[in-house]
């Protein structure tokens, strides 16, 4: 019934933008074909590229002992990020621990540890990316926005870059959030058994070399997460003078909209709306974005669900074995 009611809420916020924008539904097919078939598999090579620095993230910050071999890791996060994507409310993000203790033995509070302290470098890379991306356009010509709007957003994805840089590396005084909101996945029995070894590994995560090395791959995983909308946004056509940094800034937006805890199946209908008004402030109207921003979405979710059934298909050989 959840899955049903988060699809068909979805499916009806993108028919609202659709209507409410004045938007023609038959330029959504003319906008998917125009796609060649060699950013298509551009995109799906970034997409790759986005998925290895991701595990390998996970990887570095799991204690020497307990990190499984990369192609394993590699498994077990490309299926938590179908669970992740697909999933209302972020409930997926449960799925990491699950999966890692079963397929690689690796302990609960290692690996709750490493998905908290990954999240949390995730948004300081994200805020710092938005942070010299914004200012950048409200120095240019296409910012459509007001000025004191964006120099205040400048202001603020810094100061959450600090905050949230400064919370990796203390990601034990979390304990406390991170009990209710597993407590909301019904896994708070689990962690109140780990809440002492947890504190430990969360302060463990996110120091010396590993904070470095964690914080590091955040910034290439963004980098690469911003030339994969970018490379598509373009593909699927935008105005003369609309360029990368227009196309990284408005994807961001969408990307904002989907951290969001109250997305619907797959982030359907919330995306688009960040998208939609990411690319208006850069001066994109609608009745082009939009449909960009549909055909986007489904390019994601096609890589998302591939690669999302092979982790799932070798993790069943990894446990057979």
């Amino acid at each position: 019934m959840r899955f049903a009611l988060s699809t068909a809420l979805g499916l009806a916020l993108v028919a609202a933008l659709f209507w409410f924008g004045g938007v023609d539904a038959n330029e959504l097919g003319r906008t998917l074909a125009r796609l060649d078939p060699l950013v298509f598999l551009g995109a799906l090579a970034l997409h790759s590229a986005i998925y290895i620095a991701r595990a390998e993230r996970f990887r570095v910050l799991l204690p020497e002992q307990h990190r499984p071999p990369r192609a394993s890791l590699l498994a077990v996060t490309s299926a938590h990020n179908l669970a992740v994507y697909v999933l209302p409310a972020k409930t997926g993000e449960a799925t990491l621990p699950l999966y890692l203790g079963r397929t690689c033995g690796v302990p609960a509070a290692e690996s709750i540890a490493s998905l908290v302290v990954s999240r949390l470098f995730d948004l300081a890379a994200l805020c710092a990316c938005m942070a010299v991306v914004t200012l950048a356009l409200c120095l240019g010509a296409h910012w459509e926005g007001p000025l004191a709007l964006g120099y205040a957003a400048v202001a603020a994805f810094a100061a959450g870059a600090a905050v949230f840089l400064a919370l990796a590396a203390r990601g034990d005084v979390l304990i406390a959030p991170l009990q209710k909101f597993l407590g909301m996945l019904g896994l708070g029995a689990r962690i109140e058994k780990h809440a002492g070894s947890l504190k430990v590994a969360l302060r463990t995560a996110g120091h010396g070399r590993v904070r470095g090395a964690a914080l590091a791959l955040s910034f290439v995983v963004w980098l690469l997460i911003f030339a994969f909308y970018g490379v598509l946004a373009q593909g699927f056509g935008l105005p003369d003078g609309v360029g990368f940094l227009h196309a990284s800034f408005g994807s961001s937006v969408a990307v904002l909209m989907n951290l969001l805890p109250i997305n619907s199946f797959a982030g359907f209908g919330t995306q688009e709306a960040g998208w939609v008004l990411g690319f208006r402030w850069v001066g994109v109207p609608a009745e082009i974005s939009l449909p960009g921003g549909v055909g986007v979405h489904l390019v994601q979710l096609f890589d998302t669900v591939l690669f999302g059934v092979v982790g799932h298909v070798l993790m069943g050989l990894a446990r057979r074995k």
